[in-house]
């Protein structure tokens, strides 16, 4: 759901308590989001503002995101201008969709300004307005050409507001004058309030034609005078609701996954939803999006390194493809040395200029006449000293190509592996930690600013995913193939139990016995954590083999995560995320 017009109303109300606050921190963890440190005697908040397209948004915030080594432009600044400002005041015009918060600020020279920052929460116009004290833009998020058609969004460029969209503020009309508004408007009736209510969502337009008429799909032209009446009367209920602060509300589907948010309960899902009433609107929020935000910074994160990893995967596809063509060609090389040895023991028979040679082949049984063809530039001689050179060439090639493809080959295992390590990945630092290891084996190289002279600093390394059986063993798991070898043969003790699914890609699986004997309740966990950490973690059944570490062997020049083991046995579990979940140590902090 896009954050409509009423609840930014709502969510204005809430983040009126840091008026008076001073901004200590200034960040952007991205080029559309900011996250500003306010501060006052007996209060802090950290506020964040989302232009992006995909949720934007305003509110103060719990879950901090992770800043980037370079700030952005813009970051800069806004330090440089609010920096230290205290905010003066949050305003919003009616039921707009843009908040406009008020720096009182000092200038270069050491004179009081007035700063303004204009948050317009718009889908995918959204956008960060930074104006000065003559209303003339300083610097935005997002510029606009000024050759392009429209609001002009450009630094010197005088800030204009949106076009308004000539709607009815609700909160202000009387019940029945919207009503009958909506009335003029032929068609469902959840659309007609939404075309003639200013701030108001589908969800809501829907949720009043559910209320008033029972049903979400109501039309404006079949309603009864009693319809029209009930439609008066919740107007005025959501009314006296919102001027009363709202219910922070999440609707969520059976399986608790949100789906939407809201200020009042909502009912027109019936047994289809569930719903959860928070204590303010910025939890709900955090709520609502943490998680949306996180796979959002996720996939852009990982966007670049999946790219790579394909065009790479591809190349070495087509690489393969092409050796294997040219070995095919090596089969008949045998044909090169015979028809040699036959020229050479018919040069006698053989004229300068002749264009083939017919010989008996004597390697053949029945003994056929064999005509090989010749090089009229070359003598006798030379045409069966070029056979027998390309014999040797074909001999070459067909072991030095053999040993290419099985490479290769070995290198688009390891490439599906790291697609499964991407797949799997829940942080940013678990995709640093890829791209890391993309990095040093050569495949990639490292873009990523450094945050300093010299070399990029590398961040701290990882520790293994940690588990706690129901028999107390401890296991660990690894997240990417390079903690995988340091896991198997670094942290763990020749004892330790060691698994890994058969023949599909994931995760070494630890358990540490520290002497003692994990008992099938822990072996079983291991082997569905080890089902679940890998790239069979959708299928009904995963075979997992299981053996002690010291059977465990990693080939010299094996690529990272690649080993070999013996005397093992297999056990078939099927993937179990609530358990993986209800094991979990570390409740998948880093």
């Amino acid at each position: 759901m896009a954050l409509d017009g009423t609840l930014l109303y709502l969510l204005r109300e809430e983040l009126s308590r840091a008026v008076g606050c001073r901004v200590q921190k200034i960040n952007m963890p991205t080029r559309e989001e900011m996250l500003l440190a306010l501060s006052a005697r007996g209060f802090s908040a950290n506020l964040f503002i989302a232009a992006g397209g995909a949720f934007p948004r305003i509110q103060f915030t719990k879950v901090l995101p992770p800043n980037p080594a370079q700030p952005p432009m813009f970051c800069m600044l806004l330090r440089k201008m609010l920096g230290g400002a205290r905010l003066a005041e949050i305003r919003q015009n009616g039921l707009e969709r843009v908040l406009f918060l008020d720096f009182d600020s000092v200038s270069e020279l050491g004179d009081p300004v007035r700063l303004t920052l204009c948050c317009e929460m718009m889908g995918r116009r959204s956008n960060i307005i930074l104006v000065g004290p003559d209303g003339k833009m300083i610097d935005a998020v997002r510029r606009s050409s000024p050759e392009a058609e429209g609001r002009l969004i450009h630094p010197g460029a005088v800030y204009e507001m949106p076009p308004p969209q000539g709607k009815l503020n609700w909160l202000r009309e009387p019940p029945q004058a919207t009503a009958e508004a909506a009335m003029t408007t032929p068609g469902l009736l959840s659309k007609a309030l939404c075309a003639v209510m200013d701030g108001v969502s589908p969800l809501i337009g829907r949720e009043l034609a559910f209320l008033s008429c029972k049903t979400v799909d109501a039309r404006t032209d079949s309603m009864s005078p009693l319809e029209l009446q009930r439609l008066s009367v919740q107007l005025e209920r959501l009314r006296e609701q919102v001027e009363s602060g709202g219910t922070p509300t999440l609707v969520c589907d059976p399986k608790g996954t949100p789906f939407e948010l809201t200020y009042c309960p909502v009912t027109q899902y019936g047994m289809a939803a569930v719903t959860s009433v928070y204590p303010d609107y910025s939890s709900l929020l955090d709520a609502f999006y943490a998680k949306k935000d996180q796979a959002q910074r996720l996939k852009a994160h990982s966007a670049g390194i999946l790219k790579a990893l394909t065009t790479l995967s591809e190349r070495t596809a087509r690489k393969i493809n092409r050796q294997r063509a040219d070995l095919e060609k090596t089969k008949d090389r045998e044909q090169l040395r015979i028809y040699g040895e036959l020229l050479k023991a018919n040069l006698h028979a053989v004229q300068p200029g002749d264009p083939y040679c017919d010989a008996v082949n004597y390697y053949d049984p029945d003994c056929h006449v064999v005509r090989i063809p010749l090089n009229v530039a070359l003598s006798p001689a030379a045409n069966a000293q070029k056979y027998f050179k390309d014999y040797r060439k074909a001999s070459a090639a067909a072991g030095l190509l053999g040993d290419l493809i099985e490479k290769g080959e070995e290198e688009l295992k390891y490439f599906d592996s790291v697609f499964d390590e991407l797949s799997r990945a829940e942080t940013l630092s678990e995709l640093d930690a890829i791209r890391d290891e993309l990095t040093a084996g050569g495949y990639v190289k490292d873009a990523r600013p450094s945050a300093g002279k010299g070399k990029r600093k590398s961040p701290p390394p990882l520790a293994p995913l940690e588990f706690r059986s129901d028999e107390g063993f401890t296991i660990l798991v690894g997240r990417n193939n390079r903690q995988n070898d340091s896991l198997t043969l670094g942290t763990a003790d020749k004892t330790d139990l060691w698994l890994h699914t058969k023949g599909i890609h994931g995760s070494h699986v630890i358990v540490r016995c520290e002497g003692k004997t994990p008992g099938d309740t822990t072996v079983t966990q291991a082997a569905v954590l080890a089902a679940f950490y890998s790239k069979g973690r959708d299928s009904a059944m995963v075979p997992v083999d299981y053996t002690l570490v010291k059977h465990v062997k990693k080939p010299a020049g094996a690529k990272p995560g690649m080993v070999i083991y013996t005397t093992n046995e297999t056990a078939y579990v099927a993937p179990d995320g609530a358990l993986a979940q209800r094991l979990r140590v570390d409740n998948g902090k880093d």
